[in-house]
């Protein structure tokens, strides 16, 4: 007996592994992952109640989600995304965001295509594209994470048959330009090739920053694949839902490749989705107050180790990515960090960075004395290890 030899080239994911550490030592403080520190809103909960009124809602739903979500989704696109969703475009509601890249990838790509990731990597997506028995091209940004498009045009191949991109973008913290994310669409569009824009952190931008949807492009509609979650934006992280904008042509094989892994988004969970976009954005924008509080903590701490640390702007998610001075494996920084200091990071190489070392500072689930006591923890940590 044995496993399939495309599960064997798939890495194993590193925040269960550095979960694992966190509960062997008690009294860690994790700035490992990326979660945010609120729950639902209370229109969320309350849609529950008419959920379990009706006993046909404990039957399966549409493929494609409740036509009352996907019409409220409609409405949020055009209201705060400028997408404007018309005959060429359709709205598929899914398990999260994970689901909606593993349907995309699915719906567009055979065995041994390519598709373009941007390094570092979000670890899932790298993860589905392995699962597709595809191949992940990965394109290095530039110093501070951003895009490199004519790296991008550069790499493009008879096999490419999209390009990824995620911004607000995990794990880095960064927010790709509007110029840049028009340059790469077009090329993806003259190429004919599609862009994928994952776009789970829309809301978490701070100061002048602010978040661009590619699928706003006028004519864009025919190649480009919009992923949105609701676990970031409205605490719904065990919920399980979001939604995907893609081309009509791709509807119906989307909805063989959810039918077959789904049947339908957990229906419970799309009542609570409906409230929690009657609340709308200004939940998350509320949140948003605190989580700034706790950015700035993270970044005077931080500053404390500049002297072999670089920290690249970050102005959107909740995430700053370090560059250490330091050789070494980065995973057994972040072992003895947590055994020795209770301080739990993300290690680089998770994300596809094997020279030097990075580590993922997530700070989303923090309270403001958590953090402090973390960032401590995390700054005494290192001074000890790197030059003690």
């Amino acid at each position: 007996m044995r496993n399939a030899f495309r599960m064997r080239a798939v890495q194993s994911p590193v925040i269960p592994v550095v979960g694992e550490m966190v509960r062997m030592h008690p009294g860690t403080i994790s700035l490992g992952q990326g979660v945010a520190y609120y729950g639902p809103p209370p229109e969320a909960i309350s849609r529950i109640s008419s959920f379990l009124c009706d006993p046909n809602n404990h039957k399966y739903g549409p493929v494609d989600g409740m036509p009352s979500l996907v019409e409220t989704v409609k409405t949020k696109l055009r209201g705060e995304n400028n997408i404007e969703v018309d005959a060429g475009s359709r709205i598929v509601i899914t398990a999260g965001g994970n689901m909606a890249f593993m349907n995309a990838v699915l719906a567009i790509t055979d065995p041994e295509d390519e598709i373009i990731l941007q390094l570092p990597y979000y670890f899932n997506q790298e993860m589905a594209v392995t699962m597709a028995s595809c191949r992940a091209v990965l394109v290095p940004t530039d110093q501070d994470f951003q895009l490199r498009p004519a790296a991008v045009r550069r790499a493009i191949t008879e096999k490419t048959r999209a390009v990824v991109t995620i911004s607000p973008n995990n794990p880095t913290g960064a927010i790709y330009g509007e110029e840049s994310l028009r340059e790469l669409n077009e090329i993806c569009r003259t190429h004919g090739i599609y862009h994928i824009s994952d776009e789970a952190y829309e809301y978490f931008t701070y100061g002048a920053a602010r978040h661009f949807s590619p699928a706003s492009i006028p004519g864009s509609n025919l190649h480009t694949i919009s992923l949105y979650s609701l676990s970031k934006s409205y605490g719904f992280a065990s919920w399980r839902i979001g939604y995907m904008v893609i081309p009509d042509h791709l509807f119906t094989s989307v909805c063989k490749i959810q039918d077959t892994i789904l049947i339908c988004p957990p229906v419970v969970s799309q009542f609570a989705a409906l409230g929690a976009l009657e609340a709308g954005a200004q939940y998350c924008r509320d949140k948003l107050r605190p989580l700034t509080e706790v950015r700035e903590i993270i970044l005077h701490g931080l500053n404390g180790i500049k002297s072999f640390c670089t920290v690249p702007p970050a102005d959107g998610a909740f995430f700053f990515l370090l560059k250490i001075d330091a050789g070494g494996e980065p995973l057994a920084l972040v072992e003895q960090l947590i055994r020795e200091h209770r301080v739990a990071v993300m290690p680089g190489t998770a994300f596809g960075l094997v020279d030097g070392c990075y580590l993922r500072v997530a700070y989303g689930a923090l309270r403001q004395e958590t953090a402090i006591e973390g960032m401590t923890r995390l700054v005494v940590g290192l001074k000890t290890i790197l030059r003690g």
